[in-house]
């Protein structure tokens, strides 16, 4: 039994040690206004947001973290218009991927923070990859009546393809990266944490906050599916960040953003 407990020590050593995070730009929203997201005026002055997707590299494999805005604003000549802003996209995620050699058939998971377009637009591109799914979430995209929510982008997915969860999830099974159920901004929102030999705990937001002014001021966007709920996981969030110690990046945060390295530049 000492020898299993061994090599199980070994092996997770081993996993933690590679484990790398990849930041990649996967859009950009520009706002008129912050009072979708229950801020006023002056209370913050942000009118533009990043888009990120993210790719972690496990010993036991890949898992791509949201997808991004649509190929169709990347396919676009310019802005795209939004209800209340512009939208625009440099280089749709397959294109970023396939420029660092790897095709969607070599992703093993993909997950999303929740189903919003601008978290799930390239999810189409990914049915063949296990996708892990809060239960929730899936009915609730499914069901209607969930706002900025475009079953077009991935309706090809295939349900044999998912595994649907409850709660939080250990994705690889070591520790190192772990789903966080915190539902509010949509009934299966989910944050992701990761843990770096190098960088630390990171736990990438997914939209429990859309800017530094919403954890700041405890403000809920004015669209969430239930401001309760979304109260409740912000204060699980914050419990988590302080007992872990980990580092939440706020992944709408384009001051943030813009010093964090970016693919095939990495975070280990």
């Amino acid at each position: 039994m000492k020898y299993l407990v061994f090599i199980l020590l070994v092996f997770s050593s081993a996993a933690f040690a590679q484990t790398r995070l990849y930041v990649f730009d996967c859009g950009s929203l520009r706002l008129d206004s912050l009072a979708m997201f229950g801020l006023e005026e002056h209370e913050s002055d942000v009118r533009e947001m990043f888009v990120p997707c993210y790719l972690i590299e496990h010993a036991r494999g890949r898992l791509l973290w949201d997808g991004g805005l649509p190929k169709t604003v990347a396919d676009a000549d310019g802005d795209v218009a939004l209800e209340g802003g512009l939208m625009a996209y440099q280089t749709w995620i397959v294109d970023q991927l396939a420029a660092m050699g790897i095709a969607p058939g070599q992703i093993d998971h993909v997950a999303y923070s929740h189903l919003h377009f601008d978290h799930a637009g390239a999810a189409n591109a990914f049915v063949d990859t296990n996708v892990i799914m809060q239960r929730k979430e899936w009915a609730a995209a499914f069901g209607g009546g969930e706002g900025f929510v475009d079953t077009s982008l991935f309706d090809a997915i295939k349900p044999d393809n998912v595994t649907f969860i409850d709660g939080d999830h250990d994705v690889f099974g070591d520790g190192t990266v772990q789903l966080v159920f915190a539902p509010g901004h949509t009934p299966g929102h989910q944050l992701l944490l990761v843990e770096l030999e190098n960088t630390g705990r990171v736990l990438l937001s997914g939209d429990l906050y859309h800017t530094r002014a919403n954890r700041r001021l405890r403000k809920v966007p004015t669209f969430n599916h239930d401001a309760g709920q979304t109260l409740e996981s912000m204060d699980k969030i914050e419990t988590l960040l302080a007992e872990s110690g980990a580092t939440l990046w706020i992944e709408h945060d384009k001051a943030l953003a813009d010093t964090l390295k970016k693919a095939p530049a990495y975070y280990d």
